[in-house]
């Protein structure tokens, strides 16, 4: 109150803080195979420049899980073949499946326009998701700062005998078959384009002898949740892992 009588009203602008957007499932998949000369190599693909996420940016196959995946592991194996055309299944015996070119192909198209078509090739071939082949390895979380937003496991598996990866020319336009360290190595140059959590999990094949050894590797590792923080230092973007200075600042 002033000296009139008057009441004064003081006003505070109280910022707010964004409400994270809420991330939303997928799984991802690396697909290792062994060279003829020695050591292995792992499937890459590149992202559509004009993609929502990642674009232009190479990653390892994988999306969205559906309500109708019932599982991360059988989303991921479904993502794949839609993707690349690489189909992780098992016939009735348990072998894992042929993959015929023109049959397989048509069913790929169909999968494509709808994913709930890919349930219905199983069911047509009777096979079965070879989730029992992958490894489980990672979960990242898209930073809360980012607009889309991702809650990603990571899972690993041999490429199934005879199959190799097409693009299917709509999401992906480029596939790249590399050893981990040629991969990491061509990124640090500024040759290949590759997100944080691609890097960083591409190290943990690194110096393996084989894609056996390498699966071997990571059987039973601990999974921790990983969520960077992304803080801007002047006009530099810096990412900030768990344990790294600053990140509970």
């Amino acid at each position: 109150m002033n000296d009139r009588g008057r009441v004064i009203v003081a006003h505070w602008i109280v910022p707010v803080k964004p409400v994270p957007v809420t991330p939303v499932p997928a799984a991802t998949l690396v697909l290792l195979r062994d060279r003829s000369v020695g050591g292995f190599e792992v499937l890459l693909i590149r992202r559509h420049a004009a993609s929502k996420f990642a674009a232009g940016d190479f990653v390892f196959p994988g999306g969205k899980i559906e309500a109708t995946d019932g599982s991360d592991g059988a989303g991921v194996i479904r993502e794949t073949f839609e993707e690349v055309g690489i189909l992780l299944a098992c016939a009735e015996d348990g072998r894992l499946a042929r993959v015929d070119g023109q049959r397989y192909a048509a069913y790929r198209h169909a999968c494509q326009r709808d994913h709930r078509a890919f349930w219905e090739m199983l069911r047509a071939e009777r096979l079965t998701p070879a989730t029992g082949r992958l490894v489980y390895f990672a979960h990242w979380i898209t930073p809360e700062t980012q607009p889309l937003r991702f809650d990603t496991r990571f899972f690993a598996a041999a490429t199934p005998p005879g199959q190799d990866a097409v693009a299917d020319a709509h999401e992906i336009t480029e596939v790249r078959w590399l050893a981990p360290r040629e991969a990491l190595d061509s990124n640090a140059r500024g040759e290949l384009p590759l997100r944080n959590p691609t890097v960083k999990n591409l190290e943990l094949f690194d110096g393996a002898a084989s894609a056996g050894v390498a699966l071997e590797r990571l059987r039973g590792r601990e999974v921790r949740t990983i969520l960077p923080r992304v803080i801007m230092e002047g006009d530099k973007r810096r990412v900030l892992l768990p344990g790294d200075a600053g990140y509970d600042d």
